[in-house]
């Protein structure tokens, strides 16, 4: 055995593989900085895991094989993850943005094998942008916090509260 085949991952690539953690990353990073579900870990695996599943799909060759399907899977199950992070609480539905975040990131471990890793970090990006964005804009104006946003809001400051009071 020659070092050549120590460090072989074929069929992947060094350079995918890295791509798909550095995607985890970039996105697990801004959710555990701000304390949210979802952190760099899970990012990361949720990435790695959907390239691995795709990549292999890729090399099944026969005439039954078909890796749109391994695709269609791939989105079934992480719907099911993405529902495992969202609860309801007095009557509010939270973890949605967790949820939706988690089937981003299968997206962009989609799209590392199939459109090319820089396509796949830059969309890392764009979901951070999206994630941090959204909460300036909340946080700048309250037109952004009406409606379900708004109940949200003042149910965190009173858990928030009762956390501090002890009734917690």
């Amino acid at each position: 055995m020659n070092i050549d085949q120590i460090f072989t991952v074929a069929p992947f690539s060094w350079s995918e593989l890295g791509a798909a953690i550095l995607c985890g990353l970039i996105v697990g990073l801004e959710r555990q900085l701000r304390g949210k579900p979802v952190g760099i870990r899970t990012s990361a695996l949720i990435v790695l895991g959907t390239y691995l599943f795709i990549a292999l799909s890729m090399h099944l060759t026969s005439a039954v094989t078909d890796p749109s399907r391994i695709i269609g899977q791939v989105v079934t199950g992480v719907g099911f993850l993405g529902a495992g992070v969202m609860l309801a609480k007095d009557g509010i539905v939270v973890g949605v943005t967790s949820a939706a975040t988690i089937w981003a990131l299968a997206a962009v471990g989609v799209c590392i094998p199939i459109v090319g890793e820089m396509v796949a970090i830059k969309l890392s990006v764009l979901i951070v942008m999206i994630l941090y964005g959204v909460d300036v804009l909340e946080d700048y104006s309250a037109i952004f916090t009406r409606g379900v946003h708004s109940r949200f809001s003042d149910w965190r400051q009173k858990s928030g509260a009762r956390r501090r009071n002890g009734s917690e």
